[in-house]
């Protein structure tokens, strides 16, 4: 079965917290225009780092089950201009789906509305497309929400 194949969900289904539980791990990386000064990154920084606390629409606290945040620190050359990197954690895709909004979900109460308005913050601040933005979801096989799996340690 292909995505089209499914059937249509409404907005309420597709950020229930309960849709599709799993670990789901949001990579976000920008490259911001060549005249945004130290201070705007420090903002981009500081308000997505901000987004950790942003509280489920139903009243259960926040919703964001881990965010990570920091700067280009590769020596290896193939970072491609990226230079702030994000990786949020959600319990489901249905968190998963609230955070990202729209196109995906229309319904304005089931949209982080702090995600919203950061959005409409960076937006300007990002290098022109198709660049200044790279988003990869992933789910981690065989996790689930109350616990995690990974590759052992080397």
């Amino acid at each position: 079965m292909t995505i089209d194949d499914r059937p249509a969900l409404t907005d309420a289904q597709l950020t229930a917290r309960d849709h599709v539980p799993g670990l789901v791990h949001h990579v976000v990386l920008f490259r911001l225009r060549d005249d945004a000064t130290p201070a705007d990154r420090d903002e981009v920084e500081r308000r997505f780092r901000a987004l950790a606390d942003s509280p489920h629409p139903d009243g259960s606290g926040p919703y964001i089950r881990s965010l990570h945040a920091g700067r280009q620190s590769s020596p290896e050359g193939v970072g491609r201009g990226f230079e702030l990197g994000f990786v949020l954690t959600f319990s489901s895709e249905g968190d998963r789906n609230l955070y990202l909004g729209e196109p995906l979900v229309a319904d304005p109460s089931r949209i982080d509305t702090q995600h919203a308005a950061f959005k409409g913050f960076v937006g300007p601040l990002l290098a022109p497309d198709p660049h200044g933005v790279l988003v990869f979801d992933f789910t981690e096989q065989g996790t689930s929400a109350g616990g995690s799996a990974g590759a052992p340690a080397a």
